[in-house]
């Protein structure tokens, strides 16, 4: 059964009513609920320039969402390593396992956007590179030991609380990341769910000598909205998604694919995504009980700027209605 998780990128477009600060605190409120309701996973991405508020700083956020709930994991998915110094991220990562130690999972990816390198000063090309040289640095890193890195000698204090390290994964969604998850020995968190990057990644695992790992395949929509009326719901939200999924689309390289990538043109090609799911509480429980092992059900419930107060009506329709009948939800693995 579907594991529950909520997702906020904290954009607040123009149009919309809600300012970026407003926008923050119904996030971090909904996420004190969510983590009250006994949800599964409270995610954060990363992203930088976008003169709608998307989160820049994840680590941040992440503390902040730590701080404000008991249970829940927090999910970075995904942290932009090349954008980062590594030994300041192992130390952030680091301080914040030993506030709650074994919540904070992040994920790693090289990152696509042109304009993100460009403000960042950092070359595209290379990335890839980049992003296992950090990795090696910032496991390195969180042993305590000294080592060299670059001409220097490094030492990070405190340690993690969570042995051998806090929950580190690799995303991507290409041969080359799959290979790259497996040659680091970490678990990977891809962005669509492509079986062959199983076999890719069990390949070089099996190169390498390296097992116990795993790719955490992501399956279920993307988009919850609980309605007793969905006619009524799409005129109220539609706006908001489309937005949100134009210019999530615009941003992605030719050919790449990611679960929650919606091309639309209008309303109609959102309606028939099965990434976007605006549906009565029998409707949702009917395709909570089709989605695979370790799969979600995953609520960006202010997606595009939606107002707060409509967020708020189908969060609480889901739990009064919903929750109550999931029952046997798959526990996390780690």
């Amino acid at each position: 059964m579907a594991l529950l998780v909520m997702r906020h990128d904290f954009r607040a477009p123009a149009f919309g009513p809600t300012s970026i600060p407003d926008m923050y605190a119904a996030a971090i409120e909904q996420c004190r609920w969510a983590d009250r309701q006994g949800w599964d996973v409270l995610a954060v991405p990363e992203h930088h320039g976008i003169d709608d508020g998307w989160l820049p700083a994840p680590i941040t956020m992440a503390g902040v969402l730590l701080a404000a709930t008991k249970s829940a994991r927090v999910l970075v998915s995904a942290a932009i390593i090349p954008l980062h110094d590594p030994v300041r991220l192992a130390e952030q990562i680091a301080v914040l396992d030993n506030v709650a130690p074994g919540r904070l999972w992040v994920v790693v990816g090289a990152g696509y956007w042109e304009s993100e390198f460009a403000m960042a000063d950092v070359p595209l090309k290379g990335r890839g590179r980049l992003l296992e040289e950090y990795v090696e640095v910032m496991l390195k890193a969180w042993t305590g030991e000294p080592f060299e890195w670059r001409g220097r000698e490094i030492v990070v204090h405190p340690v993690p609380a969570t042995k051998p390290h806090p929950v580190f994964l690799i995303g991507g969604g290409s041969e080359v990341a799959a290979r790259r998850a497996a040659r680091l020995r970490l678990p990977m968190l891809p962005m669509h769910d492509d079986p062959q990057l199983q076999v890719w990644y069990d390949d070089e695992a099996a190169k390498t000598g390296f097992t116990g790992g795993m790719v955490l395949s992501p399956s279920g929509p993307t988009f919850v909205h609980c309605t007793d009326d969905p006619e009524k719901s799409w005129a109220e939200i539609a706006p908001y998604l489309l937005y949100e999924a134009q210019t999530y689309a615009e941003r992605q390289p030719s050919g790449q694919r990611s679960l929650p990538l919606v091309r639309a043109e209008n309303i109609a090609d959102l309606k028939k995504s099965k990434q976007i799911l605006v549906g009565t509480p029998d409707e949702i429980l009917a395709v909570a009980a089709t989605v695979s092992e370790l799969g979600s059900l995953t609520f960006n419930p202010l997606c595009g700027g939606i107002p707060p107060d409509i967020a708020w009506k189908s969060l609480e329709m889901f739990a009064a209605k919903c929750q109550p009948k999931l029952t046997g939800r798959t526990s996390l693995p780690m």
